[in-house]
């Protein structure tokens, strides 16, 4: 039991066991709230592939990294996707993800751009596959949701929630970055109510009398 305790203290990084003890709540409890998962968000072009690695942890979140892959203009499509696929390759082994979260592709009036999008978006799943990632893929309003609570929120309005919840000193840049961040942080949230559901699920099915 005591060797227990100490390796669930070793992995409390934002709760400490003994106040989580004082309320009276379980230690199964505690170790799913202090369960690390950590996801790679992927905001898909050609030209400029945003990512964003958000741990989350309980009801926290941390940026780990972010930033852009960018591709030559003077480039070949073929050329662009390899080196898109390259780049996701080499994050999905440098961070070791639990899972690639990114956005479904969303058919817009340009159709060259959701082309475009959907050929990039087709090497970051190959990435994922070949690297043996779980993927994620949620709709634009999904995120806007998740992130702002409002599916219909704006884009402005999304980034500094990104900021917010991250506890950046500022918006993340360029915005391609931010929209990876956003789409990380709606699969950590989704995780984490996939979670407590089942544990709700769990604990009605033990309740006396069912």
């Amino acid at each position: 039991m005591l060797e227990a305790i100490a390796e669930l203290c070793s992995r409390a990084k934002h709760r400490l066991l003994a106040d989580h003890c004082a309320q009276g709540r379980p230690l199964a409890q505690f170790k799913r709230e202090v369960a690390r998962l950590l996801v790679l968000g992927i905001d898909p072009g050609t030209a400029t592939t945003g990512y964003g690695v958000v741990e989350g942890q309980g009801d926290r979140y941390r940026a780990v990294a972010y930033g852009c892959v960018e591709t030559a203009a003077e480039t070949t499509l073929p050329g662009r996707l390899l080196e898109i696929h390259r780049r996701v390759s080499e994050l999905a082994e440098a961070h070791r993800p639990d899972v690639l979260a990114v956005e479904e592709l969303f058919f817009n009036r340009n159709v060259r751009t959701a082309l475009a999008v959907g050929q990039a978006r087709g090497v970051v799943l190959l990435a994922a596959a070949q690297a043996g990632l779980r993927v994620a893929e949620y709709t634009p309003p999904q995120v806007k949701q998740a992130v702002v609570g409002y599916g219909g929120a704006e884009k402005r309005q999304v980034q500094e929630m990104v900021k917010l919840i991250l506890d950046l000193e500022a918006i993340p840049r360029p915005d391609d970055a931010a929209d990876a961040l956003a789409v990380a942080i709606c699969c950590a949230q989704s995780r984490r109510m996939e979670e407590r559901l089942a544990a709700g699920g769990e604990r009605s099915r033990k309740a006396p009398g069912r």
